[in-house]
């Protein structure tokens, strides 16, 4: 089992928290945290200057697919970024516990 952390965006704490707070209601992560950001990007031919707020959730690489369609169903942005990367020389005690907390191992 391999633990990933998965990113997104969003613009507002209050999408950050409904997204989060659904994706470790429904296991799909054992933890999300957000914190505000600033943003510099191109869209639609513009640069854009913007407050985002970044969302980090702690999840197995079984639970990814899952919560991946999961974030994008619930998602405001008409292309969001979303990504997950593994995470190495993790605490095996916390990788237990993200693991229980997904369901992926009875705790």
């Amino acid at each position: 089992m391999k633990l990933l952390a998965a990113i997104t965006t969003v613009e507002n704490i209050e999408d950050a928290r409904r997204i989060a707070k659904a994706a470790i209601e429904t296991k799909l992560a054992a933890c999300a945290q957000f914190e505000s950001i600033g943003s510099v990007y191109r869209w639609n031919g513009q640069t854009v200057e913007a407050t985002e707020v970044r969302i980090t959730f702690k999840t197995t690489d079984s639970r990814w697919p899952e919560l991946r369609s999961y974030i994008l169903s619930m998602h405001p942005y008409e292309l969001p970024e979303l990504c997950a990367l593994e995470l190495t020389e993790v605490n095996a005690s916390y990788l237990q516990w993200v693991a229980a907390a997904t369901d992926c191992i009875s705790q």
